[in-house]
């Protein structure tokens, strides 16, 4: 789907870090956005730096009748969906799978994952029905690096979003709506904050380095991203940041400093 075709763009996180980045290109090409997000006082403060473009809803992405009522709500104002941004998400705490609370691991996966698939099943049929449209999942680099010590849980969550995007792939291409799987590394945002607001035990994420990721990285992160047939990865070696959509063609966003 061609950016410039479309009208609405559902941003779930979209009040900080990636989401907020995703939410202003959006805006920038002339879409109208809505921001979904549990932080009600970033929510705000967003929306009211911003145009009549955008604007915010209250939705907590484990909250299936939330869910309904947002659709409700942001599509009687800028009408149906053309992208959905499922990128709300909490963070990992630093513990072996073996040492991680079992509350802790339901609400990764009830945030992390089943959020996905909320956003999925209140928008998909829809977009489906009038072919066209276009969905966007966050998932993580560590969805492709299993193994890091102390990432383990998230690790699992995040590669069943990559396996979920690439089923999805296969099953709406056919009726014109593309799905995307974004999988970025470390990026500056708040989302230890969050991940510790919201009720899990974080840790401080400078102190949990994956093997191989650069402080240039750290300090200026760069996303490779790919969207098309190819289910393959592709390392950068001057960044060491892996990541993976699918397009034709690799192409780098590289965030303004």
């Amino acid at each position: 789907m061609e950016l410039s075709s479309a009208r609405h763009a559902f941003v779930t996180g979209g009040a900080s870090g990636i989401g907020l980045g995703i939410v202003d290109a959006l805006a920038h090409h002339g879409i109208s956005v809505t921001i979904a997000d549990i932080d009600e006082r970033a929510r705000q403060a967003v929306v009211a730096a911003r145009g009549d473009h955008v604007r915010g809803v209250a939705l907590d992405v484990r909250d299936r009748d939330a869910w309904a009522q947002a659709a409700t709500e942001s599509e009687s104002v800028f009408g149906p969906v053309d992208i959905l941004v499922n990128n709300a998400g909490i963070g990992f705490n630093g513990r072996d799978v073996v040492d991680v609370d079992p509350a802790t691991f339901d609400m990764l996966v009830a945030i992390d994952l089943a959020g996905v698939f909320n956003g999925v099943s209140t928008f998909g049929a829809d977009m489906r029905a009038r072919g066209r449209g276009h969905i966007v999942n966050t998932a993580s680099v560590m969805g492709l690096l299993a193994g890091t010590p102390g990432r383990g849980a998230y690790s699992a969550v995040k590669t069943a979003v990559i396996a979920l995007s690439e089923a999805m792939r296969t099953e709406m291409a056919p009726y014109g709506v593309g799905v995307s799987v974004l999988c970025p590394g470390l990026v500056k945002s708040n989302l230890d904050e969050n991940t510790a607001r919201i009720g899990g035990q974080v840790e401080d994420a400078s102190a949990i380095k994956a093997p191989g990721i650069s402080e240039w990285s750290r300090e200026r992160p760069v996303i490779w991203w790919r969207r098309g047939s190819s289910r393959t990865c592709r390392t950068s070696s001057r960044t060491r940041t892996i990541s993976i959509t699918w397009t034709r063609g690799w192409r780098r966003y590289e965030p303004a400093s």
